[in-house]
């Protein structure tokens, strides 16, 4: 059992930075491989990056790769999203999710979601 709860969102002009947090609840927090995911008006839920249990690996969509980069602290259970450069483009709802050990840029794949947290990057 994983709760998650995200924070760090906010208004931010663009080229500026945002560091988005996911706090964890759960004693196995640090067997999951966790997700970031993106979801803008009108459009599907995407894959933003995910980081491996230990935090050892990451992966990015191409989108947002070079700018943006994942890390976890399973001493604080917590993963982080650094946004960096961000783009108009970057104006979503973004959700952290948690899947089992392996990682994974599949939403049906993901086990534990939170509530997601509003970027807005403004141009």
């Amino acid at each position: 059992q994983v709760q998650l709860v995200e924070s760090g969102g906010g208004l931010v002009q663009a080229g500026g930075s945002l560091r988005l947090s996911c706090a964890a609840s759960g004693r196995t927090f640090s067997t999951y491989a966790m997700g970031w995911f993106r979801q803008a008006p009108g459009k599907e839920r995407e894959f933003v990056g995910s980081i491996n249990y230990s935090g050892g690996r990451t992966y990015y969509a191409d989108s947002v790769k070079g700018r943006f980069t994942i890390s976890r602290d399973n001493a604080k259970n917590t993963v982080y999203l650094q946004m960096n450069s961000l783009k108009p483009e970057d104006t979503a709802v973004y959700y952290c999710a948690a899947a089992m050990w392996t990682m994974t840029s599949r939403v049906a794949d993901y086990d534990y979601w939170g509530q997601g947290t509003q970027v807005t990057v403004s141009s």
